[in-house]
C-alpha cells in the first residue's frame, strides 16, 4: 500500500457499496488519519461500522451526493476523495432515467464544485467500461460523470484539484452483479437465467478493481481516464461453469440445474468496449493498463495496441480459467 494515503484525510462517497467499502478497507491498511464514509444507505452503513468497529479512524456519515451542502460538510479538511457514488443498475437506470441523472451527474457535480471549494488534493472518479459508446441510460450518465470530471481541470484556475477517472468492466460478486444472481439461482435448485449466451463482458475480482483505483491515485497527474486491463468471458460459459462449481455445494446434480434464456434486456449491449476510437489516438498502453491523456498531453500517448479493445477480441476466458477464478479468484 502506497505512503501517500499514510496520514491523510480521504473521503469515499458510496463508501458502503462494493467497490466502495473495499476501498475502505483497503485504505485502512495504509494508516490514514481518517477515512470518511458517505452514503444513503443507512443499513450499509450500520454493518460497515460494525465490522470496522477495531478501528478509530473511520467516520461514517448518511448523506446523498445530490445534497452539496452535505457533500461540502463531508469534505471540511479532506485530501483524496474516491467519488463511487452511482446508481448502476442498467434496467433500474432506464426506468428511472432522471433519478440516474440526478446521482450519476448532478452529484458527480456536486462532488466536484465542494472538491474544488475545499481545495483537495485529488479527486477520482470510479467509471465502467459502459459508458464507452454508450447505449443505456446509466452508460451515458457516467460517461457524463467521467465528462465532468476531466472537464474539471480545465476550468479549475489555480485550484490545486487534480481530477482523473478509473474505468473498469463488471465486477465478480459485486452487489447485484451476474455470479451472486446465479448463485442465489442455483441454491434454489435453479432455473439459472441467462440473457444471452453468446453476450462477452470484461470480468475482474473485487480486490483488483481496488487495487486498481489506488494504483490510479497514486500516479493521476490530472486529466487522465485509467482502463486497467481485464480478462473478458462468454456470459453462457460463465453461466455453466457457476453451475458446475457451485451446485454440489447446495446438494444439487449440477446436469438437474437447468439454463434458461430469457433474451436481452433493453439497454444491453452484445459486447463492451474498454476506449472509443478517439481515446486510442491519445492514449498509451502499459503492463496493466490503458492510459487515456487529455488532448492537450497526447504526446504522452504512444497509439495502443489492439489488445482487448472490445470484449470480443482476443481469447476469452476458457471454461478451466472461469473454474480457477471463480474458486480462486484469479484465472
Amino acid at each position: 500500500m502506497s505512503s501517500i494515503f499514510q496520514g491523510k484525510n480521504i473521503l469515499v462517497t458510496g463508501g458502503t457499496g462494493s467497490i466502495g467499502s473495499e476501498i475502505v478497507r483497503s485504505l485502512l491498511q495504509a494508516k490514514p488519519n481518517v477515512v470518511r464514509v458517505l452514503s444513503n444507505d443507512e443499513d450499509g452503513l450500520f454493518n460497515l461500522e460494525k465490522e470496522l468497529a477495531v478501528h478509530s479512524n473511520v467516520r461514517f456519515l448518511v448523506g446523498d451526493v445530490r445534497d452539496k451542502e452535505r457533500l461540502r460538510r463531508a469534505m471540511e479538511e479532506i485530501d483524496l476523495v474516491f467519488h463511487s457514488a452511482a446508481l448502476k443498475h442498467v434496467p433500474i437506470c432506464e426506468y428511472n432515467p432522471f433519478e440516474a441523472v440526478k446521482t450519476n451527474v448532478l452529484g458527480t457535480q456536486n462532488a466536484i464544485e465542494v472538491a474544488m471549494d475545499e481545495q483537495i488534493e485529488k479527486f477520482i472518479t470510479i467509471s465502467t467500461d459502459k459508458a464507452v459508446n454508450p447505449v443505456n441510460v446509466m452508460g451515458a450518465t457516467k460517461l457524463l460523470a467521467e465528462r465532468l470530471t476531466i472537464s474539471a481541470n480545465y476550468y479549475k484556475g489555480a485550484r490545486r484539484t487534480i481530477f482523473s477517472c478509473v474505468r473498469f468492466g463488471n465486477v465478480l460478486d459485486s452487489r447485484g452483479s451476474v455470479v451472486p444472481l446465479f448463485i442465489s439461482q442455483i441454491e434454489k435448485g435453479g432455473p439459472v437465467t441467462l440473457t444471452d449466451p453468446g453476450m462477452t463482458r470484461f470480468i475482474m475480482s473485487i480486490p483488483k478493481a481496488v487495487d486498481s483505483v489506488l494504483k490510479a491515485a497514486e500516479i493521476a497527474q490530472g486529466g487522465e481516464i485509467f482502463i486497467f486491463k481485464m480478462c473478458a468471458v462468454r456470459m453462457g460459459d460463465l453461466a455453466s461453469v457457476a453451475i458446475e462449481v457451485m451446485a454440489p455445494r447446495y446438494g444439487y446434480d449440477p446436469k438437474s440445474i437447468e439454463i434458461k434464456i430469457i433474451g436481452k434486456r433493453f439497454g444491453e449491449k452484445s459486447y463492451e468496449e474498454l476506449y472509443t476510437k478517439e481515446e486510442e489516438i491519445v492514449s498509451r498502453e502499459t503492463e496493466d493498463m490503458y492510459i487515456v491523456y487529455p488532448i492537450e498531453n497526447k504526446k504522452k500517448a504512444t497509439r495502443a495496441s489492439k489488445l482487448s479493445h472490445t470484449s470480443e477480441d482476443g481469447a476469452l476466458l476458457t471454461k478451466d480459467e472461469i473454474r480457477r477464478l471463480l474458486v480462486e479468484g484469479s484465472p
